[in-house]
């Protein structure tokens, strides 16, 4: 018999009456307790002041999505026009996103706000790794051209003392003016060594103290414990990370170097020749002119190695921006796709449970028209549709001749009129079609 699958969903769906407002009220509640670990990690001020605040905010949220859910719920399943239907359609998704806007972040923020700070902090410390890496390569830069000019300075040294010794520069031996020059020139070439080797120490301790600070940094991330206690020791550890690698970039000692490249051609000054004839004069004189093009070479080609170095990128100094568990959340969302999910799912969950009843509801109507309208009446109604026939027919009303007349008067007021629907079955086997067309509608 067709009444069997009609009377088992409307006892299904009165059976789980009870259980669909106890998970509204249990799905309500849930979201309540993560929105208020949201709230919390958010608000500032005094404890109690927070405390309250969160509070007042979780349980309006939790009353908020109960009512709503509850009273589509109650309603969504028993419209049945298209007109309807849109709009409470339109009216649900306002309230989804309202839910999404009020609650479900802040869920998100209480299941993965912790991991989404840790994330931002570990993130932070690869950038400043990577710039103390950079400024420290910056500042050894300078070391590459130790080798230059130690071979320069060597050269100048073994020439003053074979000069000094064979004078197989001007063909005098002894201590003379191109010995003095040449010596000059080593000088100043072993002074730059000096410079650049004394920089080297003070370069790898500086290095040295921007990796104690990192390691600390790492240890703060991977630390059991309140991530906020953490991230506020994360924050100190920062600035004094900077202020290491502002102290690294400003080691460079680039830019003497290429001051002093510059005065090696641009300061040169060489001594009179002091040759006892002129033609020691004149070789003294051609061999300076020698050492003067050899130092302006090398005075070019140091100045080119120096600006090469002072070409690349300055370390730009890092900003630490510190965030909270909500918005770290928000900022790396796509990385926490489960807890975005299941935030959304406690708020939305019902909405599922909704729809399921609209779906039962809706079977249960169209099973309902295909069946005779005698298979549809109950026992009770059938007894009282009786007792009124009967009371009318002893006051003398003919119920054939009434219907005849409302349906002349019917058709008198037009065709084509929209009939008012209403819930009163006409017991006329003549008029049942119509009423059945004004419940579909």
């Amino acid at each position: 018999m067709a009444l069997g699958p009609t009377q088992r969903l409307k006892d299904g769906v009165a059976a789980v009456e009870t259980m669909t407002r106890f998970a509204l009220a249990v799905l309500a509640l849930a979201s309540g307790v993560y929105t208020y670990l949201g709230v919390r990690s958010i608000l500032d001020g005094s404890p109690t002041g927070v405390f309250f605040a969160a509070i007042i905010y979780s349980v309006s949220v939790s009353v908020g999505i109960y009512a709503f859910w509850s009273y589509m719920a109650r309603f969504y399943p028993h419209i049945t026009s298209r007109t309807g239907k849109t709009a409470m359609l339109f009216v649900m998704a306002c309230g989804a996103a309202m839910i999404l806007a009020m609650s479900s972040w802040l869920n998100a923020a209480a299941l993965a706000g912790s991991a989404a700070v840790e994330q931002h902090l570990s993130e932070t410390v690869e950038g400043y790794a990577a710039d103390l890496d950079r400024a420290h390569q910056n500042t050894l830069a300078v070391q590459s051209l130790l080798p230059d000019i130690q071979r320069a300075s060597e050269r100048f040294t073994q020439l003053a003392a074979v000069e000094r010794q064979s004078g197989s520069l001007t063909g005098t031996t002894g201590s003379g003016s191109v010995v003095q020059l040449l010596t000059q020139m080593s000088g100043q070439m072993r002074s730059l060594e000096a410079n650049i080797n004394g920089s080297r120490e003070q370069v790898a301790e500086l290095f040295e103290q921007g990796q104690k600070r990192l390691e600390t940094m790492r240890s703060l991330i991977s630390a059991p414990g309140l991530i906020a206690p953490r991230a506020d020791q994360f924050s100190t550890e920062a600035v004094a990370l900077t202020g290491v690698i502002s102290s690294l970039a400003q080691t460079s000692i680039a830019p003497s170097i290429r001051r002093a490249a510059d005065d090696l051609s641009l300061g040169f000054i060489a001594p009179v020749a002091d040759g006892s004839d002129a033609n020691l004069v004149n070789r003294q004189d051609q061999v300076m002119a020698t050492v003067r093009a050899s130092v302006a070479a090398q005075s070019k080609a140091l100045a080119k190695a120096a600006d090469e170095i002072l070409s690349r990128a300055p370390v730009t100094e890092r900003r630490f921006v510190p965030l909270s568990s909500a918005e770290a959340v928000l900022h790396y969302a796509e990385d926490f796709i489960p807890a975005w999910a299941g935030a959304i799912s406690i708020d939305l969950l019902p909405g599922v449970m909704v729809f399921i009843l609209a779906v039962a509801h809706a079977s249960i109507r169209r099973q309902e028209e295909k069946l005779p309208y005698a298979e549809r009446i109950t026992a009770a109604e059938l007894m009282r549709a009786l007792e009124i026939q009967r009371a009318l027919s002893a006051n003398g009303v003919d119920l054939e001749a009434a219907v005849a007349r409302a349906e002349e008067e019917n058709k008198a007021e037009g065709e084509g009129t929209a009939e008012e629907p209403n819930n009163i079955t006409n017991l006329d086997p003549r008029s049942r079609g119509r009423d059945r067309l004004h419940d579909d509608r």
